[in-house]
């Protein structure tokens, strides 16, 4: 079934379209990936779809009853909401069906004479509705996806307004997720996930009803996904089966096997013209009238566009001493909360260091204590010989911006580094032209983080340390960074999200998990290998992280208690072991899948006092359900 048809889109903000004369169609059980460059017009085609911008011309179709419903990059809210109200919206029309439902449950068992028939039949269809859309369990469902996009159950309740702005496109993610649209279109939903979020978002994508159209630049993301690529050019969408590395396989091929036809078609052209120049006037005229006819109908064969793969570059720097960083027993918090405790890990000259961890779990705190830029609140952090750093900063706060771009890249000091110099440093980043005299605060987000990979490059540093330096790039610059990064003859330690990134670039991976900070060799698939395999660790992070055989992971004896945060309250409940209350929840749902069960049946609706009875029985279960909650969840925050 054709959920959504798109016909002759032309959208155009400037002298040139953005894009013109595009056609799509989604269908049923479809998972397209939308790619494209920065700037090629993926999130205006999405509002359009949704919606919620009108082309210039061209038209979209959908059936009277299909629900289309848009993830927007930068969402907004109403205000006065909680975090719990804002992602429950995406299930209003479930709600007010329950609520109705008890209305009229109430409505039943009061009644003192034969219930109506009217009555009981629109009981009937709104319980059967509740039942096939699981609508019996709506808090249940909201809880599920919060928890899954890394929302604490401290938090569900908080204003919305108190939450940053990654955390508010969380909520709106959720939102989406929980109204079940019959067609999805997101907008780069991992934004602002950590790695467990976007695991937790794929499994349930996986299992979602809705077809959906996606945009993303986490590779890991797109394979695990779709089953179909959109490539956007300007003129049209090119379709590919399968996933995106998929994508990339026929692509290239399609690439090489159309330069071959036009490298035949430039020889055929040639040896004709020469023909035609020879015997355009003498004897054999007429075949070269006809040679003549031949070329006029020709057409070009079209080449693909060439996303090129900006060829960034780090250059040579001053070699280190064997030892880059050490640390010994370093701990590090605010407001009297550690964030890692007892950390002594070693880094080796030409190592590349990933750190993985959940948001908030101080990942870029141990950056800058690593860079010397925060001083550890105990234990020793310690640059080795000849070490020469340089940050990457994810929020980008070391340029002015007002400053252009070729003043941007100039090392502090260094009056021997020309324009000329700077011109050409940025053109291996990808920018050029005109591009290099912008104020940097008027460059878009890909721009500005070129723009300080190359300001990096500049300085000839012999350790890299970079926070989320793939934030904004597009497909073809993470390919260019991560070749530069491979290349690099010195050290690197990263964090990042993109677990793409991490697996062609990390030699190994500092993993901040809830039990303490561990290293493992290799990369991120082989880490995962490590954590499927219930591979325990053999070794302690104060030995260098010197190469060791791929089925040895190596982890820290001394491991942070990320987890053992101080209790914010006091015990409102006597203290019981967790799996206890798990006992007692278990029973508890199902005396009320039985009780609901009962209400389903059609034949208690002709006895008021047995009705009434089971409704009373319904909402005690659910007053001793709520409370055995509120019980597990002290009992697993304080014991």
């Amino acid at each position: 079934m054709i959920l959504l048809s798109a016909r002759d889109l032309t959208r155009q903000f400037d002298a040139d379209p953005v894009f013109a004369g595009l056609g799509l169609e989604i269908r049923s059980g479809d998972r397209i990936g939308l790619v494209g460059p920065n700037g090629s017009g993926k999130t205006t085609l999405l509002k359009i779809l949704a919606g919620l911008d009108d082309a210039d011309s061209g038209v979209v179709e959908t059936p009277r009853a299909v629900r289309v419903r848009l993830l927007e990059q930068q969402p907004e809210f109403e205000g006065g909401t909680t975090l719990w109200e804002e992602a429950a919206t995406g299930l209003d029309w479930l709600y007010q069906l329950q609520r109705e439902s008890q209305e009229l449950a109430a409505q039943m068992a009061a009644a003192t004479d034969d219930v109506p028939p009217a009555l009981l039949t629109r009981y009937d269809t709104i319980h059967a509705t509740l039942e096939q859309n699981n609508g019996f369990q709506l808090d249940h469902r909201v809880g599920d996806v919060l928890g899954g996009l890394g929302f604490s159950t401290r938090e569900f309740h908080r204003p919305l307004a108190t939450f940053s702005g990654g955390q508010q496109a969380r909520v709106s993610l959720a939102r989406l997720l929980l109204s079940d649209p019959d067609v999805m279109l997101l907008d780069e939903p991992t934004n602002h996930l950590d790695i467990a979020a976007t695991e937790w978002l794929e499994s349930y994508l996986t299992r979602a009803r809705p077809a959906m159209l996606l945009v993303s630049h986490d590779r890991f993301f797109l394979d695990r996904l779709v089953t179909r690529i959109e490539e956007l050019r300007p003129d049209r969408l090119d379709s590919y089966p399968g996933d995106f590395t998929a994508y990339r396989r026929q692509r290239a091929e399609r690439q090489t096997r159309l330069s071959k036809q036009a490298r035949k078609q430039q020889e055929f052209i040639a040896r004709t013209e020469d023909f035609v120049r020879k015997n355009q006037y003498g004897q054999k005229h007429k075949q070269a009238a006809d040679r003549i006819r031949k070329l006029e109908r020709l057409e070009d064969i079209e080449q693909l566009d060439d996303f090129q793969v900006p060829p960034m570059m780090f250059g040579t720097p001053a070699r280190s001493g064997d030892i880059v960083v050490e640390t010994l027993d370093v701990a590090k918090g605010f407001d009297e909360t550690p964030l890692f405790e007892d950390l002594t890990i070693r880094i080796e000259r030409g190592q590349r260091l990933g750190i993985l961890g959940p948001n908030g779990s101080g990942k870029t705190t141990l950056l800058k204590t690593l860079l010397g830029q925060l001083v550890p609140d105990t234990g020793t952090v310690r640059l080795g010989h000849n070490v020469e750093p340089a940050y990457f900063d994810q929020g980008l706060l070391g340029i002015p911006d007002d400053m252009d771009l070729v003043n941007a890249v100039r090392p502090p000091g260094d009056y021997d580094f020309t324009p000329g110099m700077a011109r050409s440093l940025l053109a291996r980043f990808g920018l050029t032209g005109d591009m290099v005299l912008q104020p940097f605060g008027t460059c878009s987000g890909g721009e500005q983080t070129k723009t300080a990979l190359a300001r990096l490059a500049a300085l000839d540093a012999n350790l890299l340390i970079l926070d989320e330096p793939t934030n904004h790039l597009d497909l073809w610059a993470c390919d260019g960074l991560e070749a530069a990064l491979t290349a690099f003859d010195g050290t690197v330690v990263f964090v990042t999200h993109d677990r793409y990134f991490i697996d062609q670039v990390a030699t190994h991976v500092l993993v901040i998990e809830p039990d303490g900070c561990r290293v493992y060799d290799g990369n991120y698939s082989e880490y995962l290998g490590f954590r499927r395999n219930n591979v325990a660790p053999e070794s302690p992070t104060d030995e260098a992280l010197s190469p060791k055989p791929a089925d040895t992971p190596r982890s820290s004896d001394k491991e942070v208690g990320v987890g053992d945060e101080p209790s914010p309250r006091r015990r409102q409940f006597p203290y019981r072991k967790v799996f206890e209350i798990e006992a007692d929840i278990s029973e508890a749902e199902a005396r009320k899948d039985e009780l609901e069960s009962q209400m389903a049946d059609p034949e208690i609706h002709r006895d008021t006092a047995r009705m009434q009875q089971v409704v009373s029985d319904y909402e005690i279960v659910q007053d001793e359900l709520d409370m055995l909650m509120a019980h597990w969840e002290e009992s697993v925050e304080l014991n």
